[in-house]
């Protein structure tokens, strides 16, 4: 029986070892899963905006008068916003500031755009324009929320895999850490809203 207890502690350890081994990878798949899952939310959500864009740019060209330069503005920031992509597997910091970059150079766009339209009161009571303005809003506070919940699910994937002893599997099994969304640089001061028409 001697002559077997080294076999039979070894394969313990062999057996503990794989049993770890496999919870860690597991766990760390189903988590970044997850995160990956909320990201496309938080995309889907930046796409409904996008579409939104498309009417409320149409219902607004009907307005004769209405300033064509701040319109264009708005066209060509939409199609930056969608020129940018992320790859939902590897979010890297760089993506994510670029991503923010160019969604933030529309939200400014559309910003001037509602801002402007305060000068139409013919276009200001359009029904359309009304609601498209109100999906608008609602889909501003989507987005928010689906970027928070992306931050929510990242947050555990990443103590998983930065753990010990956990961190020593995610080095091998390449895992890497993923990038949290974070505001735009300067958005935590607060916007200068001027009404000066003149």
């Amino acid at each position: 029986m001697k002559k077997f207890l080294p076999w039979i502690i070894v394969a313990i350890l062999v057996l503990g070892i794989y049993s770890w081994a496999k919870g860690f990878n597991n766990t760390a798949v189903n988590l970044k899963e997850t995160a990956t899952k909320t990201w496309a939310n938080v995309e889907s959500s930046y796409q409904r905006r996008n579409d939104l864009i498309g009417n409320l740019v149409k219902t607004v060209q009907g307005a004769a008068d209405f300033e064509k330069g701040t319109l264009q503005a708005v066209i060509e920031a939409r199609a930056k916003a969608t020129s940018v992509t992320i790859d939902p597997t590897n979010i890297t910091p760089e993506q994510l500031a670029k991503f923010n970059e160019v969604q933030g150079g529309l939200s400014g766009a559309l910003k001037s755009l509602l801002v402007t339209v305060e000068r139409y009161p013919d276009l200001k009571a359009n029904q359309n324009f009304l609601e498209l303005q109100s999906q608008l809003e609602g889909t501003e506070n989507r987005i928010n929320v689906a970027r928070d919940r992306f931050n929510e699910t990242v947050e555990p994937y990443n103590k998983h895999i930065k753990t010990f002893p956990n961190s020593l599997l995610a080095g091998m099994l390449n895992f890497d850490d993923m990038s949290y969304f974070k505001a735009e640089a300067g958005s935590e001061k607060a916007p200068d809203v001027n009404f000066n028409f003149k």
